[in-house]
């Protein structure tokens, strides 16, 4: 008589003495410990002034649009009053904000050639409150040319948004950060951008090539806080594209950490096909997919960013 065999141990045991070790058991871990930590932090704190970004790297393709997008969407879902200035002539970060940005739309154009108020071109986002966007046109491919001859052409974009942030503050609605997208180069429009902001958000992407001209960037800035802006700091650095399951993430990561520390923030942003979607729907990942791992990165990645605001004040 033969007995029967005993019963399977269920998958959660399984996990619990460790045997399940594959990938993707990890990552489905990985994934209900950042929701926990998401949901256990509904709003942040306001920080004492405005924060103002410039979101930057001048290799192309690393993410900056889409974490400019997902960033300011995080933290305005997290209760902050947030601004994005859209400086790349591509209008892609309008895109995604449902912002209209077709030729001939007043937006940072107007601001930076015609000096227009930038409370005249501001739209608010229509899925996301607190959410507010300067667009922009293919008419900003041309401001490259034409700042070359006006008066202070480094400091136009400076001048506009603290004037507008002097009068949302005058009016009782204080913005509590700015994003500043910008084109992969170091023309007039990204001088503009560095000039303007307080702190320098890198995304850097977890592949090979990402790291090359890093050094570069690091040195422009550098420039630029000599001569132009000595407020300006790389305070942030984001992993984007991480794959957890290649080793070549895992290296480029502990290079970058090697190299700035805890500037790098703990949260890595995952391949993810939804966050490459989202654009298409002219949406953020967190109106187009809340529950995903990358809307989840970058809400986690907005806390990080909210939690150094009380070691901060702006001027």
């Amino acid at each position: 008589m033969t007995s029967n065999p005993p019963p399977a141990a269920s998958f959660a045991d399984q996990g619990s003495t460790g045997d399940i070790t594959t990938p993707l058991a990890s990552e489905a871990r990985d994934h209900v410990e950042l929701a926990r930590r998401v949901e256990s932090t509904p709003e942040l704190e306001h920080p004492t002034g405005t924060r103002t970004f410039v979101v930057a790297n001048q290799k192309g393709g690393v993410g900056k649009t889409t974490t400019t997008v997902n960033i300011a969407a995080a933290l305005a879902t997290k209760g902050q009053r947030v601004l994005v200035v859209d400086l790349d002539p591509q209008g892609n970060a309008s895109t995604a904000l449902a912002i209209p940005h077709s030729e001939g739309t007043p937006g940072a154009y107007e601001a930076l050639v015609d000096g227009t108020d930038l409370d005249e071109l501001v739209r608010p986002c229509p899925d996301i409150a607190g959410l507010t966007v300067l667009p922009a046109s293919i008419d900003l491919a041309g401001a490259e040319i034409e700042l070359v001859s006006l008066v202070a052409r480094e400091t136009r974009l400076d001048k506009a948004l603290q004037s507008y942030l002097v009068e949302c503050a005058d009016a009782g609605d204080r913005i509590d950060y700015v994003l500043i997208d910008c084109p992969p180069s170091l023309g007039l429009l990204t001088i503009n951008a560095l000039v303007a902001a307080r702190e320098v958000l890198i995304p850097i992407q977890c592949e090979y090539y990402a790291l090359e001209g890093l050094g570069q960037l690091v040195r422009n800035i550098d420039l630029v806080r000599s001569h132009l802006n000595p407020r300006l700091e790389i305070s942030t650095i984001l992993l984007t594209m991480y794959d957890a399951r290649t080793r070549l993430s895992a290296g480029v990561a502990d290079e970058v950490r090697a190299y700035f520390g805890d500037k790098v923030l703990k949260t890595a942003v995952p391949r993810s096909v939804r966050i490459s979607e989202a654009p298409s729907y002219q949406q953020s990942v967190l109106t187009y997919d809340p529950s995903s791992s990358g809307s989840l990165s970058y809400l986690e990645a907005a806390r990080e960013i909210g939690q150094a605001a009380e070691h901060r004040k702006e001027v």
